[in-house]
């Protein structure tokens, strides 16, 4: 698994920096005025920073009161004993069920595993990565759905927190087969 190792670390070391570098030189060599539209962009993003702070107030108070009510430590010790069945760091199980609500409080949680456990654990390298692989689906959907105004979300619920299902699973059984 070595070779794995080494070649997923090259590729992330000069992903970034290609990136960089190719975006803008692709849309030099499309004649799209890359410093106007920067500005230009960066101008309505004042405007949607606005709409959307009625709708992040409304998310933070639900995932606080989430969170102050107990919920999420009863669904973790109800989900506990499957985890340790399966062999997964049940240490990562919160993480799991914080990451589609808050991205900071995701954060936090991470750089306590990370703190308590260390970076090169496997238990910090699982939070890293489940951190990566997963995104805030109710946060993306409050914002951008709210910012345009799109109401009926049901279905992008389902596939976002679909998604991240799938991304916290799948994080973890990438991490246990290039890991360990």
């Amino acid at each position: 698994m070595r070779p794995l190792y080494e070649w997923i670390t090259t590729i992330s070391a000069w992903l970034i920096p290609f990136m960089i570098v190719f975006i803008p030189l692709y849309a030099a060599f499309k004649k799209v005025p890359v410093y106007e539209t920067f500005i230009e962009g960066a101008k309505d993003g004042f405007g949607t920073a606005i709409n959307i702070i009625p709708h992040l107030v409304g998310m933070m108070v639900a995932i606080s009161m989430f969170r102050a009510s107990g919920a999420m430590d009863m669904m973790a010790s109800l989900i506990r004993p499957l985890f340790d069945g399966l062999g997964i760091p049940s240490e990562v199980l919160p993480l799991g069920l914080l990451r589609p609500l808050t991205g900071a409080g995701s954060l936090a949680f991470t750089t306590e595993l990370i703190k308590t456990y260390g970076p090169d654990s496997m238990i910090g390298r699982i939070a890293s990565t489940i951190q990566g692989s997963t995104d805030t689906t109710l946060y993306v959907l409050t914002v951008y759905f709210g910012a345009v105004g799109i109401r009926r979300s049901k279905y992008a619920l389902k596939v976002g927190l679909f998604s991240d299902l799938v991304g916290f699973f799948a994080a973890i059984v990438i991490c246990l087969l290039v890991f360990e």
